[in-house]
């Protein structure tokens, strides 16, 4: 019998892989039994997820039935894809779409570079005392619920009892509609929302700010650079990692504008603009109840979400700031 010939030597840069010895295994094991109280703490977080953002996903099929309160989800009949045919054959669809996006995006371009500019201002005061005052006055409103936001909207712009209007009236011997016409009523939008969220959402970057090391800047001061320089040149690409992973999740929610904020502003006289899906869900989902269509609609919007949010994270990787 001819022997076997002997397997090649491994060569330089073929992996070499190595199972792990009894001493490494004992290591791991020590290392998960030290950390079993982190993971207890972490328990309440995973069994939430569990039950309130994955366990309703298998209402999804909801979109492909029939539904009826009486068969349930389980018993109501298949409807195939009737459902999504109905949607998108629907007139207002695409106006309806086009007005998420509308809002979405001015809420990206106008609202997202806030919170970093202020973030960039409050870390360039130097009086703590003022500094924590401007924090609180603009970390208030992100904690007034969006009627009371719509309440002091109307309050302040409408246009019979408006603080706004009043002025206006005074200086021109008329009024003007700012809630009741639509370019108007999109500045006032988008501008709320910055007013409201701005302060809270510069917090992740003011923590990102920390982070930099400080020798950073003495050494651009020593080499002249002045305020303006060492912010463009450390400061901003210091946060960049934090901005690129907050753009990601933002571009990701472009196709969800939020149900509260539209809805108090809403009114008949701009519903061309207003209109957004998901206040199309509320009215056909819980109005008029066809949660066939509403889930299918649900669906839509979070398919074009996780498209949005891949194709955001392919490009950041380009720049080596991807998620994953």
């Amino acid at each position: 019998m001819r022997p076997s010939a002997p397997s090649s030597p491994p060569t330089i840069g073929d992996p070499v892989i190595t199972k792990p010895s009894w001493l490494e295994r004992k290591y791991s094991r020590r290392i998960l039994r030290q950390n079993i109280p982190l993971y207890i703490m972490f328990l309440p977080i995973i069994i939430f997820f569990l039950l309130f953002k994955y366990s309703p996903m298998a209402g999804l099929v909801i979109a492909f039935k029939k539904y009826s309160f009486i068969k349930g989800i389980w018993g109501s009949p298949w409807a195939g894809f009737s459902s999504f045919e109905l949607i998108f054959n629907n007139d207002q669809m695409l106006g309806i779409v086009w007005n998420t996006l509308l809002l979405s995006g001015l809420n990206i371009v106008v609202g997202f570079p806030m919170p970093i500019i202020l973030a960039l201002m409050l870390n360039e005061m130097r009086k703590a005392w003022f500094k924590r005052t401007i924090q609180t006055f603009v970390y208030l409103p992100h904690f007034l619920n969006w009627v009371i936001v719509g309440g002091i909207v109307v309050t302040v712009f409408s246009q019979s009892t408006g603080t706004i209007n009043h002025l206006v009236e005074q200086l021109f011997g008329t009024t003007y509609p700012f809630l009741y016409n639509e370019a108007s009523w999109v500045a006032i939008y988008v501008s709320s929302g910055v007013w409201k969220d701005a302060g809270w959402g510069a917090i992740i970057y003011l923590a990102a700010l920390t982070s930099i090391d400080q020798s950073l800047y003495e050494a651009a001061s020593i080499d002249g650079a002045n305020k303006w320089q060492q912010m463009r040149n450390v400061t901003i690409p210091g946060i960049l990692p934090t901005v690129f992973i907050m753009l990601i999740l933002k571009i990701g929610q472009l196709m969800e504008v939020g149900f509260d904020h539209v809805y108090v502003l809403q009114n008949n006289a701009v519903a061309n603009i207003s209109e957004v899906i998901s206040t199309f869900m509320y009215k056909i989902g819980i109005q008029q109840a066809q949660f066939s269509l509403a889930t299918a609609m649900g669906l839509f919007e979070s398919l074009v979400g996780l498209v949005l949010v891949l194709t955001a994270n392919a490009i950041a990787r380009r720049f080596n700031q991807g998620l994953w």
